[in-house]
């Protein structure tokens, strides 16, 4: 899912319910870092692409800053999945601490930079790294690593393909975490108010059961639920992109759900995937 794309989704699942909206945000968030880490790869040239996310780390002092590599593409290896990355260590962590682009033609014979984390890029054979954070103001919402495996000094060609993907995938980080945000709302004058209801029976209300899907439409459903778009789950169970957008149109009407985000958290919710 595109920076685009993820804003359109957004503004059509809009909704009052504040606990859907956070999860709604989560969801596009993962899609937008996910797609972000698979470009990278496909449209500026590198062989592995990374996306730290910031989280709290185990172990650190209150308020320290750190972020874990959550979404990756091309990598050989799992030593560079889920890894933690205080600020301020290794590439990624510098260009956390400063908030500005970094790179390096050799990662591992350079010599401004800490070098913790030598072991999982030599298992991935990498050399070359950038790193961009995806900032909103003062607010950073990840980094972004394209790396290669070789040695070659970064062009400004690369430099701005990259920094142009970070920019689009912040524009939509940026607008799911503003959408996800309850505003607080003016209280009305107390002679608007509407009237209290009674209360009404505690009995829950029966679940209405899951309509069933296709084999074809579970496939389908479960690769858009990871982000992919439609050319992409196309070629990835060779059919055709009319074919595609034909088994989540059936999908949304068995499921009664009017876009992607919906789709991908009833599927979710229901247990149709995982």
């Amino acid at each position: 899912m595109t920076g685009p794309e993820a804003a359109d989704t957004l503004t059509a699942a809009r909704t009052d319910d504040p606990e859907l909206a956070v999860r709604a945000a989560e969801l596009v968030r993962d899609a937008v870092l996910g797609d972000l880490a698979r470009r990278v790869v496909a449209e500026c040239g590198a062989d592995v692409g990374l996306v730290g996310v910031p989280e709290p780390l185990p172990g650190s002092r209150p308020g320290s800053e750190g972020m874990v590599l959550r979404h990756w593409a091309g990598t050989r290896a799992d030593l560079l999945h889920d890894v933690p990355v205080p600020a301020g260590l290794g590439l990624g962590g510098r260009a956390l601490a400063e908030r500005a682009p970094t790179w390096v033609p050799d990662y591992r014979a350079a010599t401004t930079i800490s070098h913790h984390y030598d072991a999982a890029v030599a298992a991935e054979d990498l050399y070359a790294m950038l790193t961009v954070p995806l900032m909103d103001g003062g607010t950073v919402h990840g980094v972004v690593y394209a790396s290669l495996r070789t040695v070659v000094p970064f062009g400004d060609v690369r430099i701005c393909a990259v920094g142009k993907l970070a920019a689009a995938a912040t524009r939509a980080l940026a607008g799911a975490a503003a959408w996800s945000r309850e505003e607080p709302r003016p209280e009305r004058p107390r002679w608007e108010r509407p009237r209290p209801e009674r209360p009404r029976s505690q009995v829950p209300r029966p679940t209405a059961p899951v309509p069933p899907l296709t084999r074809r439409e579970r496939e389908v459903l479960r690769w858009a639920a990871t982000g992919r778009t439609n050319p992409e789950i196309a070629a990835q169970l060779g059919l055709t992109c009319n074919t595609v957008t034909g088994y989540l149109k059936s999908a949304m009407h068995k499921l009664g759900v009017r876009n992607r985000t919906e789709l991908a958290l009833t599927a979710k919710e229901s247990g149709l995937v995982s």
